[in-house]
């Protein structure tokens, strides 16, 4: 009679879990939680219309408030996909990199107004996709 040691392999997900996490994940839902709460800083800076963006003439040009509500709920979605691949579930993955490709567009839409941030926020976004669309493989005599 065989015995199992109940031990998880890597590969597997645990009970209730979807998909494995591993350090790539790992770091790519620590790296969602924190592009999540600074566009979520930018969007409450916006929404406050704070004297802190100074808009451009540019194409792309919004209402500050109107940036402010589309970075908070971008923010609020990269929390969200953070917790979900933090969490190991099956969802996080696709929704991390929906989500980060989200707002690394928005980013570079809004770098007129504040350049820095904007680029640091976008390179962030870039390694979150980078990190969550590598390939990935279970391990040896996972599943």
């Amino acid at each position: 009679m065989a015995t199992t040691s109940g031990k998880i392999r890597p590969g597997q997900g645990g009970p209730g879990r979807g998909a494995s996490t591993d350090s790539a994940s790992l770091f790519a839902g620590a790296a969602l939680m924190l592009s999540g709460p600074l566009s979520i800083l930018l969007g409450v800076t916006g929404i406050a219309q704070d004297t802190l963006f100074s808009p451009p003439g540019y194409v792309y040009r919004f209402d500050l408030t109107a940036w402010g509500w589309l970075h908070l709920a971008i923010g609020l979605a990269l929390v969200v996909a953070g917790l979900g691949i933090l969490a190991g579930r099956s969802w996080g993955r696709g929704a991390g990199i929906a989500v980060a490709g989200v707002s690394l567009i928005t980013q570079f839409m809004f770098i007129p107004y504040y350049p820095v941030w904007s680029i640091v926020v976008m390179v962030l976004d870039l390694v979150i996709v980078w990190a969550l669309s590598r390939f990935h493989t279970a391990a040896p005599g996972g599943r």
